[in-house]
């Protein structure tokens, strides 16, 4: 009795407060306005604009602003920049305020052709994050495009006030879409641009629905002390940091911010926010387990949604139930569900909220009140009930291509049919949720697939709005330099002078900066190409002595223990050179002949029995003036050894002869009669055809790397020797450094 007496009282203070309000509300109309600077009369964008009794807008690029409100309500000015305005409204004219301490109050033939290229670039600029702002829900990738698009603007002439209006657009666009880390990021480099108390509670909220509270109280809790905050930022910051208390089980102080924010919003008449307040009010108490308390908030909240929108009653309505079935008042949640049913059905389908693909995304769908309606109905044990309800929303379901609730409404009906024993029924409600289990199965798989592809253009985004702020600041100095030197000539002639030199140097440090650039980006070219060829190298030589241990291991097998000693002391020989020269991209042509003699002469001293072999060089050649990459030669050599000349069936022959073409590039040949190429290949064993030579593979990478560094200076090609593709024919051609 007592409870429902307290409900009385409530609803009866609620109806006496919302009559005492409409009694003194004047009749509202449709303000128009524009805000200038009263010294030079430009335009202001951008500037917060609000009356006090809680309606809020901004200018636009025009600095123009449409507001509602009526007869002796107070318009108030505010902006970072301004000096803060407050203007009775006496009539339903049109008002022009002037703002003082914005610009200058020079009057130049110049000036005004600044103030109004200035005034075209801020209206592109608001332009573009009009746009960013209505594509925001509905399309990322073009939102973003428009925000950096804005940024573009801001290479020649932009200020840190519409950087941070950049910044700040694109950390709003990441929040909708869930990616709070990135929000937090680009909200701080807002703020770092210029301070303004949207961004902190921007930021602040961020933080809160990213999960560190902490981190939100520590931005929002200085702000309580503000002066003159506009009544709707006000309810804001107090609503986040009734959130982050709430979020941190404070909620005695979350209770108190709460109602802070309450009064606030009933005395400017901000009913959205009042709604908000007495939803979350109630949310408190019954967390509390304070029914009654949580009841009467609950009916405030349903008794302002009334007045707003039907969308907005049967959200609330949709709370107070959840409230219900949580405090397992089954038939009153029932009742209530019903009724936003009847509701629901009375919209047009179009003003529902849906996402791109048509399944509704919040929780106020048909599909889902049915749904729940069923479930109140089995807790209670009533099954023939809620079984029309769980087919409505399958169906519903169906049709919306909601298949989270299609799921979830196809495995309750088959226990349902289940636990009646109605068995036949509950096998073909359980195949159906299996059907459907599995088109979720699939979805989500494109949804991860979708959501890869989506952080990796968010990823590739954000790099470019970083490409983009470097590119600002570079801009930037260069506008600077252009206005000090507009505004010096103005001055004084005397001083063109300087305004020249420092034209100049300007110019000069871009120059250098970009020849920098371009000298660093060839510096890490190179130095890649070297560790390159150094790792090429490196791999070079295990393979070089490798292929001439097994030389070796040949002859102790044999027992030929002279010949083996015969063969390490030139071996060495031959290494020490090797070694000598590893670390160098050239050696002269002499060194490399050297090098290939002794090579060739500890090959001929294993199969002896089948090759001879001659080196001629041409006795006009300069060995000595030409340069060649060390062990260049040798695995063209090797291979003409171990696949030609080895397999042939009488003794062959390899030649390797220097010639002089021009002045500046001699040829280098090697030639084998051996069985050729094509034999070869036949030849090969199944596991020598799935392993690639690796010492050729490291030569003509080799040959690709120092092309590319020294402009093509070793041109490599190979050939059968004979038509009847015998023997192999090995042409470089090395042009002098």
């Amino acid at each position: 009795m007592v409870r429902k007496a307290y409900i009385l009282l409530v609803l009866v203070m609620t109806t006496f407060v919302g009559m005492s309000q409409v009694g003194n509300n004047s009749v509202e109309f449709q303000l128009q306005g524009s805000v200038k600077g009263k010294e030079n009369y430009e335009p202001i964008s951008g500037v917060q604009v609000s009356t006090d009794k809680g309606a809020f807008t901004r200018t636009n690029a025009l600095g123009e602003f449409k507001i509602r409100a009526s007869v002796g309500d107070m318009l108030i000015i505010q902006g970072p920049e301004l000096q803060t305005v407050r203007h009775i409204i006496k009539s339903e004219e049109d008002i022009d305020v002037l703002v003082e301490g914005y610009g200058s109050a020079i009057d130049t033939k110049s000036k005004k052709r600044e103030v109004s290229g200035a005034r075209k670039s801020l209206m592109e600029h608001q332009r573009f994050l009009d746009s960013a702002n209505f594509y925001k829900k509905t399309d990322l990738e073009k939102s973003i495009d428009f925000v950096a698009s804005s940024m573009e603007l801001l290479g020649s002439a932009g200020n840190k006030r519409e950087l941070s209006m950049s910044l700040r657009m694109l950390g709003e666009i990441y929040t909708y879409h869930g990616q709070y880390d990135l929000a937090i990021t680009n909200f701080k480099d807002a703020l770092a641009a210029q301070e303004t108390n949207k961004t902190k509670i921007l930021l602040g909220k961020t933080y809160v629905q990213n999960g560190n509270n902490a981190g939100a109280m520590e931005v929002l809790e200085p702000l309580v002390e503000v002066k003159n905050m506009v009544p709707y930022q006000r309810i804001e910051l107090l609503e986040a940091l009734g959130d982050a208390n709430k979020a941190s089980n404070n909620l005695k102080r979350a209770q108190d911010y709460y109602k802070e924010g309450l009064l606030i919003a009933k005395k400017n008449q901000i009913s959205p926010k009042e709604i908000d307040l007495n939803s979350k009010i109630a949310d408190v108490f019954a967390s509390e387990d304070k029914l009654i308390e949580a009841e009467g908030f609950y009916q405030n909240s349903l008794d302002l949604s009334r007045e707003v929108a039907p969308e907005r009653l049967i959200q609330e309505s949709e709370k107070v139930a959840d409230f219900y079935n949580q405090k397992n008042r089954f038939e009153d949640e029932i009742q209530l569900r019903k009724q936003n049913l009847s509701e629901l059905e009375q919209m047009p389908r179009s003003s529902r909220a849906t996402d791109k693909k048509g399944a509704v995304k919040d929780t106020i769908t048909s599909q889902r009140i049915n749904y729940k309606i069923a479930n109140a109905y089995i807790a209670q044990d009533k099954l023939d009930e809620a079984i029309p309800y769980l087919e409505k929303s399958i169906v519903e379901a169906n049709r919306d291509d909601d298949l989270v609730v299609q799921k979830d409404a196809t495995r309750t009906l088959s226990e349902v049919y289940r636990n009646k024993g109605e068995y036949n029924k509950a096998l073909e409600s359980y195949q159906d949720y299996v059907a459907v289990v599995d088109s979720l199965y699939v979805r989500k798989e494109q949804e991860i697939a979708s959501a890869a592809q989506f952080n990796r253009e968010i990823a590739n985004t954000q790099n470019r709005i970083s490409s983009l702020e470097q590119e600002r600041e570079l801009n930037q100095s260069k506008y600077s330099l252009a206005v000090t030197e507009q505004q010096l000539y103005e001055e004084t002639s005397k001083r063109q002078k300087w305004i020249i030199y420092s034209l100049i140097f300007g110019i000069a440090l871009m120059a250098l900066t970009a020849y920098l650039y371009y000298r660093s980006n060839k510096q890490q070219k190179l130095a890649n190409n070297l560790l390159a060829l150094k790792s090429l190298r490196t791999q070079m030589n295990p393979h070089f002595i490798f292929n001439a241990l097994n030389s070796v291991n040949n002859y102790i097998a044999k027992s030929d223990e002279r010949s083996a000693n015969r063969f390490l002391s030139e071996f060495s020989v031959l290494m020490r050179s090797v070694l000598e020269n590893s670390e160098e991209d050239f050696i002269p042509l002499a060194k490399e002949l050297q090098l290939l003699q002794l090579y060739v002469k500890l090959e001929h001293s294993r199969f002896s029995d089948k090759f001879y072999y001659e080196i001629n060089v041409d006795q006009h050649i300069d060995v000595d003036a030409f340069q060649i990459p060390p062990m260049l030669l040798q695995p063209y050599i090797e291979n003409a050894i171990w696949h030609g000349l080895r397999y042939k069936e009488e003794k062959g022959m390899l030649k390797i002869v220097l010639r002089q073409l021009t002045k500046d590039m001699v040829e280098i040949r090697i030639e084998d009669n051996g069985i050729g190429r094509k034999k070869s290949a036949e030849l090969k064993t199944t596991n020598q055809k799935k392993q690639k030579s690796k010492g050729m593979g490291n030569i003509q990478k080799r040959i690709q790397i120092l092309n590319d560094m020294y402009k093509n200076r070793v041109e490599v090609s190979i050939s059968d020797l004979n038509q009847d593709r015998t023997g192999t024919k090995v042409s470089l051609k090395l042009k002098k450094q």
